[in-house]
């Protein structure tokens, strides 16, 4: 039998590969992360409309090769044939980085922007797509948070080593480190694929099969894929302002790319203990005593009422412990530990529930093609508001009017009509 029936010890095994295997794939994505925001910071929010129309638009060509290749490949060989190319791919951008300054922060933006956004199809968003394949409906309610706070655990390892790095050895290497990582995430999630494949379920060794444009066509068939593509551009529609808002932010106060990487570094330190705190003390348990559902719905209002904070007090500083933070700096920090610390394991854990193609297809078509149209739709309206002279506390009150209408979707998505019974 396989991870989906196992009695509780055996689940503990595969439990553990996947939390381990977890903490390394976001180690290294939180190395690469302030190398990547750094480089919108250095040209401000008024060029991210073009970095997100760039990635909008090779996320819609890759859409059908990641179909193709999810359609005729084992799991097994997708998961080694992607993570190798992406562990390749961060070694051939050492060089680039290292001469940053004569390419230019714009140009080496768009294609790493691009290239970050492609990362996250093949290796994150494929890392839970796996998960979800593994475990079923009611295990994934219990280890999906414990898998999470893993990588949570990798999510803090990574911004730490990255602080330490950055002023040691500059922005360049941190690639490399985060391809050792990359490599060690690579080995235990083929360890897990081939106990998974031993233990006999039949499905597991092979390819899902079908067309390689069912995530797109999934995404008008079935009512729970229809509220999770609403969900995520409402979502992406409070998370990109303050996103965009925060690079003027850095632009304004930070000159050159190290204390800029380093800055965006703690913005994703803090928000990673945030998520750590929220595992420990209630997404597990929001989860099994109340439902996935609930697991979207709360982070959707806290959104309300930080959005609210904004329209009222605007980006000022405000006194927390002594110190001096940004109001942008604290809406980016909490919206983003809600998303990874609660709503991420609640949205992963709704995924056991419909059939495989699903899983893996349509799952990922919203989570990269749809977020990266609402890149593109909230950074260029956020541009066309500010030409028109809306002020920061009008795009707070419209965030407020966003963030009601996702916790209104978030409650639909929970009890979509097409969910397998849990």
């Amino acid at each position: 039998m396989s991870l989906r029936h196992n009695a509780r010890a055996d689940e503990r095994t595969g439990l553990t590969l996947a939390t381990l295997a977890f903490f390394f794939v976001m180690a290294g994505y939180y190395m690469i992360r302030p190398v990547r925001d750094q480089l919108g910071g250095a040209v401000g929010s008024q060029s991210l409309p073009l970095f997100y129309a760039v990635t909008f638009a090779v996320m819609m060509l890759l859409t059908p090769v990641f179909g193709w290749l999810v359609a005729r490949f084992s799991r097994r060989r997708l998961l080694a044939w992607s993570y190798s190319f992406f562990i390749a791919c961060l070694l051939a951008f050492v060089p680039a980085f290292v001469a940053q300054d004569r390419i230019g922060a714009r140009i080496l933006g768009v294609v790493f922007y691009v290239w970050v956004s492609v990362f996250n199809l093949f290796v994150v968003s494929l890392f839970w797509s796996f998960m979800a394949d593994i475990f079923e409906s009611r295990q994934a309610r219990r280890v999906f948070p414990l898998i999470a706070l893993g990588g949570m655990g990798g999510a803090l390892f990574g911004p730490l080593l990255t602080r330490y790095l950055v002023y040691a050895l500059g922005v360049a290497p941190l690639l490399a480190v985060s391809a050792a990582t990359l490599a060690l995430a690579l080995l235990l999630l083929l360890s897990l694929s081939a106990r998974d494949e031993q233990a006999g379920e039949g499905h597991a060794a092979q390819p899902i099969g079908g067309s390689l444009w069912a995530g797109v066509r999934e995404l008008w068939s079935r009512p729970f894929l229809r509220y999770m593509a609403v969900l995520m551009l409402l979502g992406d529609g409070i998370g990109t302002l303050a996103y965009a808002l925060m690079a003027d932010y850095a632009k304004a106060h930070f000159v050159d790319r190290v204390a800029r990487t380093a800055f965006y570094n703690d913005l994703d330190l803090v928000t990673n203990l945030l998520g750590v705190v929220l595992q420990l003390s209630l997404t597990r348990w929001v989860l099994v005593r109340f439902g996935a559902g609930w697991g979207l719905v709360l982070p959707a209002l806290v959104n309300v009422g930080l959005l609210m904070l904004v329209a009222v007090f605007g980006t000022g500083d405000l006194r927390i412990l002594g110190a001096l933070v940004p109001m942008l700096a604290l809406v980016l920090v909490a919206t983003r530990g809600f998303a990874y610390g609660m709503t991420k394991p609640a949205v992963d854990t709704l995924y056991t529930r419909v059939p495989r193609e699903t899983r893996y297809k349509g799952k990922n078509f919203v989570e990269t093609a749809v977020w990266r149209f609402g890149d593109v739709l909230v950074t260029s309206g956020v541009s066309l508001l500010a030409w028109a002279g809306v002020g920061v506390g009008g795009l707070g009150l419209i965030g407020v009017g966003v963030a009601t209408a996702s916790a209104w979707v978030a409650r639909l998505a929970g009890r979509a009509p097409d969910l397998a019974k849990d």
